[in-house]
C-alpha cells in the first residue's frame, strides 16, 4: 500500500533528486520550457510551482528563500525581474505540461513542460480563437455583398474619363 507517500522519488537518493530538480527547475526559469520525461515533468511542476508563487513578493527574504532551492544567481534575477511581474495576476497554474511521445532509446514517455504566459504560439492562437464567428454574425456577412455591387458600379464610372484617346482607337 502507498500510505503517506506523497511524492515520487525517481529512483533516486534524496540529495541526487534535490539537485536534479533544482537544475531543472533552473533551466525551466531561463528557457521557459524543457523536454523531459512525464514523471520528472510532474515532479518539476510541483517543485517550481511554489518558487514562482514566492516570487511574486520582491523582498529580499523571498529571494533567500528561492536561491535556497535553485542555487543559481542568474535564475534567481530571471525568475523575479521578469517572469515574477508577467504572472503577477494568474492565481496559479503557472506550468503547462504536454505529452510529446516516447523516446527513442528506451521508449521513455516525454513531455514538454513550459511556463504558461511564455508561450508565444499559445497567446497568438488564443488570441485568433477569441474571434469566433455565430450564426448572428453569419448573417451580417450576406449583407456585406450586397453593399460591395454598389461600389464596384461606382469604380468602372471613375475610369471612364482615365482613358485617353489612344486608347480610344485601339479599343475600336
Amino acid at each position: 500500500m502507498r500510505h503517506n507517500r506523497a511524492i515520487n522519488h525517481l529512483g533516486r537518493q534524496s540529495g541526487h533528486r534535490k539537485a536534479m530538480l533544482a537544475n531543472m527547475a533552473s533551466s525551466l526559469i531561463m528557457h521557459k520550457r524543457i523536454t523531459t520525461t512525464v514523471a520528472k515533468a510532474k515532479a518539476l511542476r510541483s517543485y517550481v510551482e511554489p518558487l514562482i508563487t514566492k516570487s511574486k513578493e520582491d523582498t529580499t527574504h523571498s529571494r533567500r528563500i528561492v536561491f535556497s532551492y535553485l542555487k543559481d544567481k542568474n535564475a534567481v534575477t530571471e525568475l523575479f525581474r521578469n517572469i515574477a511581474p508577467k504572472i503577477a495576476d494568474r492565481p496559479g497554474g503557472y506550468t503547462r505540461v504536454l505529452h510529446v511521445g516516447f523516446r527513442q532509446g528506451d521508449a521513455a514517455e516525454m513531455a514538454l513542460i513550459e511556463l504558461v504566459d511564455f508561450n508565444e504560439a499559445a497567446l497568438a492562437s488564443a488570441s485568433k480563437s477569441a474571434k469566433k464567428t455565430t450564426r448572428r454574425s453569419r448573417a451580417k456577412k450576406a449583407e456585406a455583398p450586397a453593399e460591395a455591387p454598389v461600389a464596384e458600379a461606382a469604380a468602372p464610372a471613375a475610369e471612364a474619363p482615365a482613358e485617353t484617346p489612344a486608347e480610344e482607337a485601339k479599343a475600336e
